[in-house]
């Protein structure tokens, strides 16, 4: 009986043992705030791009009869050239698409989460961004 109360009463390396149990939750929450934080950093990325190709879009060259907007292509190769983020997901620029007196700017980015003990879903983020083009003549 002396024993058993003594092996009890006895708490060295139970902080060793609680230890060992918290660890992996705890890299887990480490390393899903980091994986989110990549989704964030890519979204900024497409707001960026987003805004650098709005501002081209909207852009009036004078001319002596009006103004000459860039085309289609280069807004997009200026979208694609202002994306930031991590290479580890998608994105993607799609075409602007014309109306009649604007456009429609979009892009989108995909990745598939990954938190370190399994894999999570894919998450896809699509920004788009109407502008209003000048006229032309």
């Amino acid at each position: 009986m002396k024993r058993t109360m003594k092996l009890r009463l006895n708490e060295r390396g139970a902080a060793v043992i609680e230890f060992a149990l918290t660890l992996p939750v705890l890299v887990l929450m480490i390393w899903g705030i980091f994986e989110c934080s990549l989704l964030f950093e890519a979204n900024a990325g497409m707001q960026h791009a987003l805004g650098e190709g709005a501002r081209l879009a909207t852009l009036c060259v004078p001319t002596g009869s009006g103004c000459n907007t860039e085309t289609d292509t280069d807004i997009k190769a200026k979208m694609n050239a202002k994306l930031f983020g991590q290479n580890d997901g998608t994105f993607t620029v799609s075409d602007p698409v014309d109306a009649t007196d604007s456009k429609t700017l979009t892009v989108s980015y995909t990745r598939t989460m990954d938190f370190l003990f399994f894999r999570g879903p894919t998450v896809t983020l699509t920004r788009s961004k109407l502008v209003y083009t000048p006229t032309t003549t």
